[in-house]
């Protein structure tokens, strides 16, 4: 039950909010360290599985990792533990508003708060972070509290791509967050739009 509790406050985390949030240059190398995480473009690993959204816009995610079932429109997958508590969450989904790469970090940040998230912080961001097949991003790194006081860390990142502009989120809890980083960045840099 907490599991579902967890899908639903995190299945906001697909799109949307407003202005601010500072700036920093994306790094290469793979260390979680630092305002903003380095992230690289690179195919999936053998084995994993992937989800296509109607744009054509692909989430991969590793096979340990289950899909998940969210807004209509988006590919989520997610590692749970035991109790049905999200380790690891992972979201795909279409622009749908007024985002762009200016104003994504703010945007991000105020569509959480919209979400009904609590104590919503920016802590880093990056603009034009490559993605796979040329397409361009621009990521923020934020930390929440949901409404049922779970807390989160997340990278989302608006990206616009061949086939679509896309949003991709990567979530874990602070507690999971190092252990989960090499996964979610890979994912990240997986994703294809």
């Amino acid at each position: 039950m907490l599991g579902l509790a967890l899908a639903l406050a995190v299945a906001g985390c697909g799109a949307g909010a407003r202005s601010g949030a500072s700036t920093a240059t994306p790094r290469t190398g793979t260390a979680a360290a630092g305002p903003f995480p380095a992230l690289r473009p690179a195919p999936p690993p053998s084995g994993w599985r992937t989800a296509t959204l109607p744009s054509g816009a692909v989430l991969a995610y590793p096979a340990s990792w289950h899909a998940i079932r969210t807004d209509s429109g988006t590919a989520s997958a997610a590692l749970t533990d035991a109790h049905g508590a999200f380790v690891g969450y992972l979201n795909l989904t279409p622009r749908q508003g007024g985002e762009t790469p200016t104003n994504w970090p703010g945007f991000r940040v105020s569509h959480n708060r919209g979400e009904g998230d609590l104590v919503v912080t920016a802590r880093g961001s990056a603009r034009g972070v490559r993605f796979r097949d040329g397409a361009r991003g621009t990521c923020v790194r934020d930390a929440y509290t949901t409404k049922t006081h779970l807390r989160f860390i997340e990278i989302a990142c608006l990206l616009h791509g061949a086939r679509a502009d896309s949003v991709i989120v990567a979530a874990a809890a602070p507690a999971q967050w190092a252990a989960q980083w090499p996964t979610l960045a890979r994912a990240i840099g997986a994703v294809r739009s």
